[in-house]
C-alpha cells in the first residue's frame, strides 16, 4: 500500500512517520523500513512511570536507532521520562505532561522544526 501510494498521490513527497506515546515508539522502530525522512515523537514514554532508574526499562535505544531528523515534543512534567538530545534529534520540552493537552505549544514546535528541515520543506 505505502508503494502504491508513493508511486501515486504522494509520488516524489518525503515520508514523515510519527505518533504520541507507544504510537512514537512505533514511529521509530518502523522509520527506515519506510523509509522515512524524518521522524515526529509526540510525548515519547523513556521509561514507565517510577522506573527511571532501571536501565532495563529504558526505551532510548528505540529513539537511538533513528537515523534521520528526529523531533521529540516532551511534557515538562512528563512521568515517563525525557530522552537527550542528539546530533539528529532535537528535543523540546512544553508546559505539561504526558498528555500534551497544549495543542498550540505543540503546534508552535512541529512548524517551527518542520519549517527548518530542508528535506521535509522540499516540495515537487
Amino acid at each position: 500500500m505505502l508503494e502504491q501510494l508513493r508511486e501515486h498521490e504522494l509520488g516524489g513527497l518525503p515520508l514523515l512517520t510519527g505518533g504520541r506515546s507507544s504510537g512514537a515508539r512505533v514511529a521509530c522502530r518502523t522509520a527506515a523500513e519506510v523509509d522515512a525522512a524524518a521522524v515526529l515523537c509526540l510525548a515519547f514514554p523513556l521509561h514507565p512511570p517510577g522506573k527511571g532508574d532501571d536501565p532495563s526499562k529504558s526505551r532510548l535505544g528505540e529513539l537511538e536507532a533513528v537515523r534521520v531528523p528526529t523531533l521529540v515534543v516532551q511534557g515538562e512534567h512528563d512521568p515517563f521520562g525525557h530522552p537527550p538530545g542528539s546530533p539528529t534529534r532535537i528535543v523540546v520540552t512544553i508546559p505539561g505532561n504526558h498528555s500534551l493537552r497544549n495543542g498550540t505549544a505543540v503546534e508552535a514546535a512541529v512548524s517551527a522544526w518542520l519549517a527548518t528541515e530542508a528535506p521535509l520543506a522540499t516540495r515537487p
